[in-house]
């Protein structure tokens, strides 16, 4: 029996549910389109029977971690505004970019089969990214810790450079040295008000 999405999940299931995305990005990000679903179950420490319940197809499976992964990364802006100055918040934010990107490049051949297969996964992800990333640097201009006159648009692009340079996780450190470098041009008195 397939899960009626619109009925609240228990606590159990949505734990199970959670278990099963993030090994589903782990896999596919090792193996692509052809991982098998039985590996993620086993990995999420799940029956075959409560994916499959929960993700009747391999490509709402793909779509689904892919959204998980969004939805954490955006989720964190408002918590780690809350829990840290605006401009700490900022980089462990730029951190988490990071690392939603290397699970992103990671899955790429699944997430072309999902594209090709008609789904769009990415739909609202590039709205989402800059709403989060736009809060972000808001309360850290208000705070007057960085520059003015730089764009969410702009550090996306920038952000989007150094994934691409640096995202493979063995380049961790690298992409961590170039957001610090982005960050120390933001900082205001660093350029034009």
């Amino acid at each position: 029996m397939v899960r009626d999405p619109g009925r609240p999940l228990r606590a159990d299931a949505q734990r199970n549910r959670e278990k099963i995305l993030s090994a589903a990005v782990r896999v596919f990000a090792e193996e692509g389109l052809d991982a098998h679903l039985e590996r993620i179950a086993k990995e999420a420490g799940v029956g075959t029977g409560t994916l499959y319940r929960n993700f009747p197809t391999r490509e709402l499976l793909i779509e689904a971690a892919y959204r998980n992964e969004l939805a954490r990364l955006c989720d964190a802006a408002p918590e780690l505004l809350a829990a840290l100055p605006p401009r700490e918040a900022l980089r462990a934010w730029l951190a988490r970019f990071m690392d939603y990107a290397n699970a992103k490049l990671g899955m790429a051949d699944a997430l072309r089969g999902v594209v090709a297969s008609g789904v769009n996964p990415y739909a609202q992800s590039h709205e989402m990214i800059q709403d989060a990333l736009s809060r972000l640097m808001d309360a850290a201009v208000t705070a007057g810790v960085i520059r003015s006159d730089i764009s969410a648009t702009d550090m996306f692009a920038a952000l989007t450079g150094i994934a691409l340079a640096s995202g493979k996780p063995e380049q961790r450190e690298q992409a961590d040295r170039l957001l610090d470098l982005t960050l120390d041009g933001l900082s205001a008195g660093s350029g034009a008000q």
